[in-house]
């Protein structure tokens, strides 16, 4: 019998038909969410906002936050957040289904102002490091206490170096948000996965990636760097059919596949955090303790920065994992 400190998800956008960026959302719905979320062995996330329009982000921070504050496991389950856009690449291609004209370059302001007004911080924040001002930008959210990552973004090889020199450290669900055709060298996939001091987080679902090239992915950025979330929407946990995400229509099909009706991008996960530990073993021969460490050790490692500087010590719980993988979750 394996032991871990509870699974942790950086990249979680609702769950079990709650959805995180719902501005209605209640201490009770979002409740329902985290516990099953502990059920399937997470002990801790990041509830993740997207990109949207600045009064939308803050009625939608708002009420997250007052969800939090006023729910049975947030105290423990939920030491801040993650903000993902609006300072992303709009490109069609890059965008993936966040709202494209709601992007923009990067807002210190903004993101101050919504951060004041919460109860537990912004954690992490993705942006395109190829928008204007990213640099400075990165170096000011750094000081804010902000970890930075990247995603939906074509930043070559110049701007992943700039922008890791600025502070920006981790890669945001790496290998998605781009467009099915790169330049075969020149591309922004080889220039973070060719940095050595990014941190990569991986979609394990089959969907996002296929498994052989996570298996390619995980080796290339080395097992130590690698970090599985699940990017899910409230259709995780649920059963097939039709949604609402951050105020858009979304179909989970049979499948397990989460799109926009007629759309071909992927619009989030169903994935489950102890489920992508799993595949990751069977797919890519990774030891157990090394799976279960991506899904646990290895995003609080990404997150220590953030969580000492705003003095937040992370309150675990004990996961037991036997032979075949299932999580059997003994206190929190």
């Amino acid at each position: 019998m394996m032991k871990s400190q509870g699974l942790f998800d950086l990249q979680v956008n609702g769950y079990a038909g709650v959805d995180f960026n719902d501005s209605s959302i209640t201490p009770e719905r979002l409740d329902h969410a985290l516990e099953v979320m502990l059920t399937d062995g997470v002990t801790g996330c990041l509830p993740t906002l997207i990109t949207a329009h600045p009064e939308e982000l803050e009625q939608r921070f708002l009420a997250l936050d007052a969800a939090v504050a006023n729910s049975k496991f947030g105290a423990t389950m939920v030491p801040g957040y993650h903000l993902e856009g609006p300072f992303l690449n709009s490109a069609e291609g890059y965008r993936g289904c966040h709202p494209h004209e709601a992007m923009t370059d990067p807002d210190v302001a903004l993101v101050s102002r919504l951060g004041v007004q919460l109860h537990k911080p912004i954690l992490l924040l993705t942006l395109a490091p190829e928008r204007a001002g990213s640099c400075e930008a990165i170096r000011t959210f750094r000081s804010m206490g902000i970890v930075v990552a990247m995603a939906h973004s074509q930043a070559g090889y110049a701007d992943v170096e700039m922008a890791v020199n600025a502070g920006l450290t981790v890669s945001t669900h790496l290998g998605n948000g781009l467009p099915q055709q790169l330049h075969k060298v020149e591309n922004t996939l080889l220039a973070q996965l060719a940095e050595p001091r990014l941190m990569a987080c991986f979609i394990a679902d089959g969907l996002h990636l296929s498994p052989n090239a996570l298996t390619a992915m995980l080796r290339l950025k080395t097992h130590d760097r690698c970090i599985l979330v699940t990017d899910a929407v409230l259709a995780a946990g649920a059963a097939p059919g039709n949604y609402s995400f951050a105020g858009m229509p979304v179909v989970l099909d049979e499948q397990g596949t989460v799109r926009q009706p007629g759309a071909a991008s992927l619009a989030g996960s169903a994935l489950r955090l102890d489920q992508a530990v799993r595949n990751v073993c069977e797919w890519s021969g990774v030891p157990s303790a090394t799976a279960v460490a991506m899904a646990s050790i290895h995003p609080r490692r990404a997150l220590a920065f953030a969580l000492e500087f705003h003095s937040i010590t992370l309150r675990v719980g004990e996961l037991a994992w036997n032979s075949a993988m299932q999580p059997q979750l003994q206190s929190i």
